[in-house]
């Protein structure tokens, strides 16, 4: 009988020290990392650089005429040619044939035309009430890696597809989400610090009326005193899509607040980017701001979740990031009830009525969903936070995977470059979660409508 083959031994095992050590470069000092910075830096560029067009800008694909029917507005493909034929001042589009190709500014001109003139009962303008300020989505979990950057980004090209105006703040010292966006910061001056700088500024201009030694306004707060919130905001490649963008010089606001603080203990720090879109009149401005946040709850994600009136928290179905996902809800607890008792203690010696932070609603979702192996601990997940969860889960596809590679989200990707099948059912991934957020956006300003009438 032949003998079995030995299997071969672990890779970790009979390493030899002087071949190893061979194998090592010199001591690192820091000027290495520095090296290390630049190659990423060249390396970052030229990757974010695989979904701009050759002259190093980034543009918005055009949308067929399948497309438009099928997701944008809610017509018939042969209705809508005849809608076309019939008026030539309206845009007709790219392309030879049935199939014509549309610019995003073009559908959103088809939109006004077909709500004036299609059918009364169909949607095809997004409700928003009149007079009602937009509403605030933060995108927040200390735990990285949970998607949270692409599940943002992915709503604010879904709004801005379902014909809203949006604008991006990118609070996350990575500036992951300024890359998708296709902006540049040069430093911290075109990010959202400025507006904490502003408003501290501010505080300490009206601290000092009463004060006999005047507090400092530095060069920074002075230069912050005068910057507007729409000095900040570029435009990105979708006509309806705003940024403020971020870089690696903003994470400075987060040993800059706590200085600040304790220069003036009266300074809410908590709401200087809240007070910063609705003084400026941004909130009437656009009909939705996303926040984007930092994987950590510091003062810039807390400035965040003070400004949002909804909450979105993304974790993947994974005993660890359920677990951390916990922690960082009581992490909110602890930080919002401690400022809530500080704050009402003094309110109530000076008589004023107290404050309460409340959102009009928090969801969490779970993101890259693997239905063959996560289905049994989605469900235990969705047992524990019960009405905090979204009902669908964002299951990962080919298709979002290669999207990402090209610093694209999956509506910007041609469905040419995929078997249809495929992009549809990519594409329903974060349909879907748009679907149940913006459920809760309207629900959300519908119930404010009403409260308003009630008054």
């Amino acid at each position: 009988m032949p003998s079995q083959p030995k299997p071969p031994i672990p890779s970790y095992m009979n390493i030899d020290p002087a071949a190893a050590a061979e194998k090592l470069t010199g001591p690192i000092d820091t000027t290495r990392f520095a090296k290390a910075a630049a190659f990423a830096a060249k390396g970052r560029d030229d990757l974010a650089k695989r979904g701009h067009a050759p002259d190093g800008s980034k543009r918005l694909r055009r949308f067929s005429t399948w497309e438009v029917c099928r997701y944008l507005i809610p017509v018939a493909p042969a209705h809508f040619r005849r809608v076309l034929k019939a008026h030539p001042n309206l845009p007709q589009g790219t392309g030879e044939g049935g199939s014509k190709w549309f610019t995003l500014d073009e559908i959103i001109a088809l939109r006004q035309h077909f709500a004036a003139e299609g059918a009364a009962d169909r949607d095809y303008l997004p409700y928003r009430p009149d007079g009602a300020p937009a509403k605030v989505i933060a995108v927040a979990n200390f735990k990285g890696g949970v998607g949270k950057t692409s599940t943002a980004a992915h709503l604010a090209m879904s709004a801005a597809l379902d014909g809203y105006k949006v604008l991006v703040i990118d609070l996350d010292s990575q500036g992951s989400m300024t890359s998708i966006m296709g902006g540049t910061v040069e430093d911290e001056w075109k990010t959202a610090f400025p507006l904490m700088a502003k408003d501290y500024a501010l505080h300490v201009e009206l601290e000092n009326r009463s004060r006999a030694t005047p507090l400092p306004l530095d060069e920074t707060l002075q230069a912050a005193r005068g910057m507007q919130a729409r000095d900040l905001i570029q435009p990105t490649h979708w006509p309806n899509i705003d940024l403020i963008g971020a870089q690696l010089n903003l994470y400075w606001a987060e040993f800059q607040v706590p200085v600040w603080r304790m220069q003036l203990r009266s300074w809410p720090l908590w709401d200087a980017l809240g007070t910063a879109l609705s003084s400026e009149g941004l909130l009437d401005e656009y009909d939705i701001v996303l926040l984007d946040t930092p994987p950590a709850l510091g003062y810039l994600t807390i400035n965040a979740l003070a400004a949002s009136d909804i909450l979105l928290v993304p974790l993947g179905a994974s005993f660890l990031e359920f677990d951390s996902t916990g922690r960082f809800f009581d992490m909110l607890y602890s930080t919002f009830a401690s400022i809530e008792d500080g704050e009402n203690a003094v309110r109530r010696q000076q008589g004023l009525p107290e404050m309460k932070f409340e959102w009009d609603a928090v969801r969490a979702l779970i993101t890259r969903f693997d239905a063959a192996q996560q289905t049994d601990l989605a469900n235990v997940i969705q047992a524990y936070f019960g009405d905090f969860m979204t009902t669908y889960r964002q299951e990962m596809t080919a298709m979002v995977g290669q999207a990402g590679e090209h610093v694209n989200g999956i509506y910007e990707s041609d469905y040419r470059d995929f078997n249809r099948d495929t992009y549809v059912r990519g594409r329903e991934t974060f349909d879907r979660t748009w679907a149940e957020v913006k459920e809760v956006l309207l629900g959300s300003w519908w119930r404010d409508q009403q409260m308003d009438q009630k008054g």
